[in-house]
C-alpha cells in the first residue's frame, strides 16, 4: 500500500515538473540562457561564479515567464493548433490561476536576481518579458510585423550577459544584439514555413508576404546576408572590446554561408524539407558562432 501511494506520489512529482518544463519551455529557456552566458564570458574581465550563477537563474525565471504569460494570452488559440493543444493549460492539465502564479513568481525572482547583478541588466529584462508579452504575443493574429517586433525581446539574451558582465551598454553589447536580432528572421520564417498550415488555424500571421513564396524566401534571404555581414563585423576592429580573430571570422563567415545556402534552396524548393533544414542549420549557427566568440577571446 505505501509503495503504492509513494509510486502515485512519484507520478504526480514527475508530471507537475513536466509541466512546469512546458509552461516554462525549458529548452528554450536553456538555449536563451546559454546566449547570455556566452556574453558573459565575453564580456567579462574575470569571471564571478556567484555572478554567473544569478544569471543563469535570473535568465531561466524571466524566459519561463514570458513563456507562462504566452501561453495563458494564447490558451484558446493554442487549442486550435495540433503542435500546442496538449499544452498544460489547453489540455486542462493546468489552470490559468496557477499558470499565472508561476509566471508571477518567476517574474518576481528573476527581477530580483538580475537586480543584484546591476539595476541595467534588469531593466533589459524586464524590457524583454514587456515586449515579448504586451506587444509580440497579441500582434501575432495582426501582422506579420510580429516578428519584427519579437526580434527586439529575442535579441537581448546574448547582450544581456554583457551587460551583467560590466554594467556597461555600449558598442559591444550592441553588436551582439545585431548579431541575434538578425539572425531571428530566418530561424522563425524558416519555423513559420514549417508551421504555416497549423499557424493559420489559430489566425497568426508570422510569413512576412503571408504566405509560402519567393517573396518570403527572398527576404529570408536578405536577412540572412545582414546577419553574416554584421557577424564578422569585429574584426574589423570597430566594437571596442568586441573583437574576433581573422581564423575565427572566417568560421563564422564559412557558418553563415552554409545557412546562406540552405536559404537560397528555401528560395528554389519552396517546401517544408527545406524550411527544416535552414531552421536546423539556423539553430547550429548562433550557437556555433557563441562558441567561437568565446573560444577567441581566451586564446587570442
Amino acid at each position: 500500500m505505501k509503495s503504492a501511494v509513494g509510486s502515485v506520489k512519484n507520478n504526480t512529482l514527475s508530471l507537475l515538473f513536466s509541466d512546469f518544463k512546458e509552461i516554462t519551455k525549458a529548452k528554450l529557456a536553456i538555449s536563451v540562457v546559454f546566449s547570455s552566458i556566452a556574453g558573459y564570458f565575453l564580456g567579462a574581465y574575470q569571471i564571478d561564479v556567484v555572478s554567473l550563477l544569478l544569471l543563469m537563474f535570473g535568465g531561466y525565471c524571466m524566459v519561463g515567464a514570458s513563456n507562462a504569460y504566452n501561453q495563458i494570452i494564447e490558451k484558446d488559440l493554442d487549442a486550435l493548433m495540433k503542435r500546442t493543444k496538449n499544452r498544460p493549460i489547453p489540455s486542462g492539465r493546468m489552470s490559468v490561476k496557477t499558470a499565472l502564479a508561476v509566471a508571477v513568481v518567476l517574474t518576481v525572482l528573476g527581477v530580483l536576481a538580475l537586480f543584484a547583478l546591476s539595476p541595467k541588466t534588469a531593466m533589459f529584462g524586464a524590457i524583454s518579458i514587456f515586449l515579448y508579452t504586451s506587444v509580440y504575443t497579441p500582434l501575432k493574429t495582426k501582422s506579420p510585423l510580429s516578428v519584427f517586433v519579437g526580434a527586439f525581446p529575442g535579441a537581448i539574451p546574448f547582450m544581456l550577459g554583457w551587460v551583467a558582465a560590466t554594467d556597461d551598454f555600449g558598442i559591444e553589447p550592441g553588436t551582439l544584439f545585431m548579431i541575434q536580432f538578425f539572425w531571428q528572421f530566418p530561424h522563425f520564417w524558416a519555423l513559420g514555413w514549417m508551421l504555416d498550415e497549423d499557424y493559420k488555424q489559430a489566425g497568426f500571421k508570422m510569413l512576412p508576404t503571408g504566405k509560402k513564396d519567393k517573396g518570403t524566401a527572398m527576404q529570408i534571404i536578405l536577412y540572412t546576408i545582414w546577419m553574416i555581414v554584421i557577424s564578422i563585423i569585429p574584426v574589423f576592429g570597430f566594437t571596442g572590446r568586441l573583437h574576433l580573430s581573422i581564423p575565427a571570422a572566417a568560421i563564422v563567415l564559412l557558418s553563415g554561408l552554409v545557412m546562406l545556402f540552405f536559404a537560397f534552396k528555401l528560395y528554389e524548393n519552396r517546401d517544408n524539407p527545406s524550411a527544416r533544414k535552414l531552421m536546423l542549420a539556423s539553430v547550429t549557427y548562433i550557437s556555433l558562432i557563441q562558441v567561437v566568440y568565446v573560444i577567441d577571446k581566451f586564446i587570442n
